[in-house]
């Protein structure tokens, strides 16, 4: 009785992390977990700021979607924040085994993050169809995020370290949500939006130290990566990190930078200027 008793637990499982991630049936459903809980956020975020926000209330159809969208990042970004310090900092089988290493928690970090790019692909192309937009850095910032996270989920076999210490470069998301926010407001000359600025300047560095030591983790083990990761996925990682290091990261560092001494929107300041003149400052997306 005792072994049956032993056989029939893992169908009453007693937590999340004790699910069985290889079933392509809980891989779904935690992806549209992870999609609905972010959606939820968003609409969250619309209803609350029309209720406590007369700066929200103000705004136009398209600021209130990307103010509902920072809010919905900044979140995501402390989910991100989290898991990746627990990935880097954790000696567990993930960080041991940095190729092939894969816990119940680090699935369900990754599907429910899975979830998330699919929410955002859908929010970035909602709104340009809406509002008959496009901004091509954004749809392929996003795509490369989804590209690369839903590959990890359909190759079961690779290693989780390098997806979620990813995550830790949403860093800096909270910052430049608190930072957007109060910029219109009408905070950009206050000491707390100028110390969020100087945290959000100095995430900014620690991303690219982080990217630096993602380098480094690739080179020391590049051969395994090479054999057991499969070629396209690999070249999307390693596009993406690229493109990062490269080019988005510095140039979003030296406009952190620059807006700290003169606040300015780079969104919304055309837009603004055509309708009021002149855009009171405002900040970058991240």
């Amino acid at each position: 009785m005792a072994a049956m008793g032993n056989e029939e637990e893992p169908l009453h499982p007693s937590s999340v992390f004790d699910l069985d991630y290889s079933s392509t049936s809980v891989q779904l459903q935690f992806i549209c977990l992870g999609f609905g809980f972010y959606a939820l956020i968003f609409f969250l975020s619309h209803f609350l700021s029309v209720l406590l926000s007369q700066t929200y209330v103000c705004l136009s159809a398209k600021e209130k979607v990307f103010w509902c969208l920072a809010a919905t990042r900044a979140m995501f970004g402390v989910q991100g924040s989290g898991a990746g310090l627990r990935a880097l900092m954790e000696d567990g089988p993930v960080f041991s085994d940095k190729v092939h290493g894969q816990t119940s928690w680090s699935w369900f970090t990754v599907l429910t993050a899975c979830g998330f790019f699919v929410f955002e692909n859908v929010a970035l192309h909602s709104s340009n169809l809406v509002f008959r937009s496009f901004d091509a850095p954004l749809v392929a910032h996003h795509a490369f995020a989804l590209a690369g996270f839903s590959g990890t989920v359909l190759c079961r076999e690779m290693g989780h370290f390098l997806p979620i210490i990813t995550l830790l470069l949403e860093m800096s998301t909270p910052f430049t949500c608190v930072s957007w926010m109060l910029l219109k407001a009408g905070w950009s000359h206050t000491l707390f939006w100028r110390l969020n600025q100087w945290m959000m300047i100095h995430m900014f560095h620690c991303r690219m130290v982080l990217m630096y030591y993602m380098w480094w983790v690739c080179w020391c083990n590049w051969p395994e990566l090479v054999t057991h990761t499969p070629l396209l996925q690999l070249l999307i990682f390693i596009t993406g990190l690229a493109l990062l290091t490269l080019i988005i990261n510095p140039i979003w560092t030296h406009k952190k930078t620059m807006q700290l001494l003169n606040p300015v929107d780079w969104n919304f300041t055309k837009e603004t200027a055509a309708e009021n003149g002149p855009a009171e400052g405002k900040a970058h997306k991240s």
